[in-house]
């Protein structure tokens, strides 16, 4: 299926709707075989013992999951998270920004269901593991 939305209009479409958050992700790549995002760690992301926190994780998770939907289907601001399931597999190396690799797993007419893998910048090994399931709206 060919690209809705490339990452500039990701981009714009994260400052547009969801201002709250943009400047935390970076849109690394997006193509038809997936997306990457780039969670920009702070001190706010972090956990006592100085590690990225499980809410962080997963909101660049679910977020990474919705754009490289988005990407497919275009910007439909009112597709929402249906279901999750996240499995934290190590502790992410302290001091680096978290990346998520996506790919879509089904794009169906009403739903969608998208994996997430999540990776300290440059690290090998996941550090989490997210299935993120949205409903659509009616195109």
């Amino acid at each position: 299926m060919e690209l809705k939305m490339d990452r500039a209009d990701l981009t714009a479409f994260l400052a547009r709707d969801f201002a709250q958050v943009a400047a935390d992700f970076v849109v690394e790549r997006v193509d038809t075989a997936g997306l990457c995002l780039r969670l920009r760690v702070a001190e706010r992301h972090l956990r006592p013992g100085g590690t990225v926190s499980g809410p962080a994780m997963f909101g660049l998770a679910d977020v990474a999951v919705y754009l490289a939907i988005l990407s497919r289907v275009g910007p439909v601001a009112l597709a929402v998270t249906t279901g999750c399931s996240m499995d934290f597999l190590r502790k992410p190396v302290a001091g680096r920004d978290v990346m998520a690799e996506v790919r879509l797993l089904k794009l169906g007419r009403s739903l969608a269901v998208g994996d997430a893998l999540l990776f300290s910048d440059g690290g090998a090994e996941p550090v989490a593991r997210g299935t993120f399931t949205y409903s659509l709206p009616p195109r």
